[in-house]
């Protein structure tokens, strides 16, 4: 699986942004998408999750702002980010979790390369 993340860039506290990851390859073993993010100095952070059944977890920082989103047609996963804060500045990075059962059960991550989010106050 390979993941294309774009949609970074430059926003004001209080604005909107959307990113987008598009997947490509063996797209049949996502069993869910999700956006992390990392700023320098910390540890990567599970923002939010979107399960193959549609289900989804949110980071407590980010519930009622962010929303991730997928348009299976186009193998594209969004994370659409409203009411940003200068606290939500960091390089937001996509991820595939994927399983695959034939010959035997493999379960894997692939990561898509980061995008800078900046948001400025």
């Amino acid at each position: 699986v390979q993941l294309q993340a774009s949609g970074g860039g430059l926003v004001q506290a209080g604005g909107s942004l959307r990113l987008s990851c598009a997947a490509s390859g063996e797209i049949f073993s996502i069993n869910a998408m999700e956006w992390y993010r990392q700023v320098p100095g910390k540890e990567r952070e599970l923002v939010a999750r979107l399960a193959k059944g549609g289900s989804t977890n949110y980071a407590d920082s980010v519930k009622g702002r962010f929303t991730i989103a997928r348009d299976n047609a186009q193998n594209t996963a969004y994370l659409h980010m409203s009411s940003l804060k200068p606290e939500d500045t960091a390089v937001y990075y996509c991820a595939a979790d994927t399983l695959k059962v034939d010959p035997t059960p493999v379960a894997a991550r692939y990561w898509g390369q980061g995008t800078l989010v900046t948001v400025s106050s």
